[in-house]
């Protein structure tokens, strides 16, 4: 039987479980899935602010992505139902910012398809950015691929302090999801950003065939690129997508890997994202307190989400200030 115990212990006196004994935690025992989800919360009070940190995202130029990832809407290679459109303009982002920024969100970002923003649509971003920053209020993050240091470099210099970009899946897992490009493509960009001076922030899907093991394996990848804030996301299956019939995890499945994402990284920020509505308030109220203590509220891309006024009491009545 695992020591779920002991596990605790050593992260509660400042210490980091190994790959081995996060792996171990696949074997708990069906008596012992709410002892590992009551230690994720000790550590979670322990290590991690009261203050939710909370995010909003724009689905900012949608459509036509020459990627193949079998999870996603906006794929050319896929026939999903999805809107198709360029970089939105100046007028709709200055909106929607200030929407957000109203009902006290700490955090706005664009969110691009495609490979990577290049050329006029990185800079009339950047002009976004720019003027966003002089208007203040929130931070300013970005996500929009796979860039090279000199495009990066560029969105720092406009006000971005926080780079998105997911590893998805764990890399023993991720050639069955996408082949157009790697984990060590997106390691690669990560880097760039951390070494420029950004945060990070990355995380991935789960409930995408994976098995637990691989769940626990993505966990430990993402220690490599030290990220600020790890995004959850639930897989929601969309039509038109490889991944469309693609059962749910049980809501057991869901919190024993974010009481594990808990155990592996205690102090970082972990995520609410994408698929969050598939599960039962009670279930979201119970992730919120063993492990969840951020959140990207409001629109999530082509995946439907919770609007500020259903999460704000339900992220404080897991005692958090939102």
């Amino acid at each position: 039987m695992v020591d779920i115990q002991s596990l605790k212990n050593k992260i509660l006196e400042g210490g980091e479980i190994s790959a081995d004994e996060a792996f171990g935690l696949c074997d708990i025992t069906p008596e012992q899935h709410e002892e590992l989800w009551e230690s994720a919360r000790e550590i979670t009070r322990r290590f991690c602010p009261k203050v939710f940190d909370s995010c909003s995202i724009v689905n900012a130029r949608s459509g036509k992505c020459p990627e193949n990832c079998k999870w996603c809407a906006q794929s050319a290679h896929h026939k999903a139902d999805v809107e198709v459109y360029p970089l939105i303009s100046r007028e709709q982002c200055m909106s929607i910012a200030e929407h957000n920024r109203l009902q006290g969100i700490r955090r706005f970002s664009l969110v691009t398809s495609g490979r990577a923003m290049k050329g006029d649509a990185l800079e009339t971003a950047c002009g976004y950015y720019r003027e966003l920053k002089g208007k203040g209020g929130m931070h300013l993050c970005a996500s929009m691929g796979l860039l090279d240091r000199d495009e990066l470099q560029k969105l720092y210099d406009s006000g971005v302090t926080r780079y998105h970009c997911n590893l998805e899946a764990a890399p023993s897992y991720f050639g069955n999801l996408c082949t157009t490009h790697t984990v060590e493509d997106k390691i690669k960009t990560i880097l760039l950003a951390r070494e420029i001076g950004m945060e990070v922030c990355s995380g991935g899907i789960i409930g995408m065939g994976e098995t637990t093991r691989q769940r626990v394996e993505l966990a430990i990848e993402l220690r490599r690129v030290e990220p600020h804030s790890i995004p959850i996301n639930l897989l929601c299956p969309i039509p038109g997508t490889p991944l469309e019939g693609t059962p749910p995890l049980s809501e057991e499945e869901v919190l024993d890997a974010i009481a594990i994402f808990r155990f592996v990284h205690p102090r970082t920020i972990l995520r609410f994202a994408g698929g969050r509505a598939r599960l039962s308030r009670a279930t979201q109220l119970r992730a919120l307190q063993i492990g969840m203590n951020g959140g990207v509220v409001g629109d999530l891309l082509t995946t439907i989400g919770s609007m500020v006024a259903d999460d704000k009491p339900l992220i404080e009545s897991a005692g958090y200030d939102f």
